[in-house]
């Protein structure tokens, strides 16, 4: 027989059992947005171990394709970059910083003659300065010290015929042989002119064709050529200056047989001027040592692109 009171209490037993239990479940549910994904602002984050970053900076190829280059690129997957070309690995670049800040003291010493094949010079001279009195020798040492640095910098071997610290000299005829002794693979003599003021600008001394006595230039005459012309297009191009006004053919390249450290030369070599240290504009750009920077990148380019071929 149906008894409708102790159904009723059973039930209401049961009811007070259940809705606890859905109003638990009911939180549960709300605390995943209600879709079964954690809520993006309570999800604890996942601890950082090494896989993961190297995933963010280095996986970048895996993921998309974009952020990483390829393993045959300037940079690997760890971020790093590959170092830079040294396009003159392997080659030799012998500087020759004209004259010397000691040649005053010795007049004796840089007077006596030599033989540069096809007559009979002094060994070296003083050099010349500007009207204020910086010297031609202190310039050209400064300017092959910082050639020096970015001919190094592209992996070239580099001697300088000095560094200012002998007495006086070298001699013109044993600045030839330290190129020729070094098997150098181009040479350049660094200068800058004495000539009157107004005459301004560069120019390029390349070597004559010459036989005489030990002076035989016939078969570095084309390539001292070459390395004129490209050191005169890199120099330009650096410097913003024009070749000079006052010698040469006009477009900065001058040719000479009366200058022993050419006619003695066994190797690619030319005599760089840079500028007329007696005028007055000029000096200005030689006395600076931002200058000299821009100048010292222009050797450097003009001699790689000889040596490379790359123009």
């Amino acid at each position: 027989m149906f008894n409708g009171s102790r159904l009723g209490g059973t039930l209401i037993v049961v009811l007070a059992a259940l809705v606890p239990a859905c109003f638990a479940g009911w939180l549960v549910w709300q605390s995943l947005d209600g879709s079964g994904e954690p809520d993006e602002k309570t999800a604890t984050a996942p601890a950082h171990t090494g896989e993961g970053k190297g995933e963010s900076e280095g996986d970048g190829e895996k993921r998309d394709g974009k952020h990483g280059e390829k393993p045959d690129g300037k940079s690997g997957g760890n971020g790093r970059h590959k170092e830079p070309a040294k396009p003159l690995t392997g080659m030799t670049v012998v500087l020759d910083p004209g004259h010397n800040p000691g040649n005053r003291e010795h007049p004796d010493k840089i007077s006596r003659r030599v033989d540069i094949g096809t007559a009979k010079k002094e060994c070296d001279t003083t050099g010349t300065a500007t009207n204020s009195g910086y010297p031609e020798a202190k310039f050209t040492l400064d300017l092959a010290r910082r050639t020096r640095t970015a001919l190094e910098a592209r992996g070239a071997r580099v001697r300088l015929t000095h560094e200012g610290d002998v007495p006086y000299g070298p001699c013109v005829d044993e600045r030839a042989r330290k190129g020729n002794e070094a098997k150098a693979d181009a040479v350049v003599s660094l200068h800058a002119d004495g000539a009157p003021s107004g005459s301004r600008g560069f120019h390029v001394i390349l070597p004559g064709s010459v036989r005489k006595g030990d002076a035989d230039t016939r078969h570095i005459a084309k390539p001292s050529r070459r390395l004129g012309g490209d050191l005169r297009d890199a120099f330009r191009e650096a410097t913003g200056e024009r070749p000079a006004n006052y010698l040469g053919d006009g477009e900065g390249l001058d040719t000479r047989e009366d200058l022993g450290g050419l006619n003695l030369s066994k190797v690619p070599k030319v005599f760089l001027e840079c500028g007329n240290m007696r005028d007055a504009r000029d000096a200005s750009r030689l006395t600076s040592t931002k200058w000299r920077t821009k100048a010292a990148d222009g050797i450097t380019r003009g001699i790689e692109s000889f040596l490379t071929g790359n123009r």
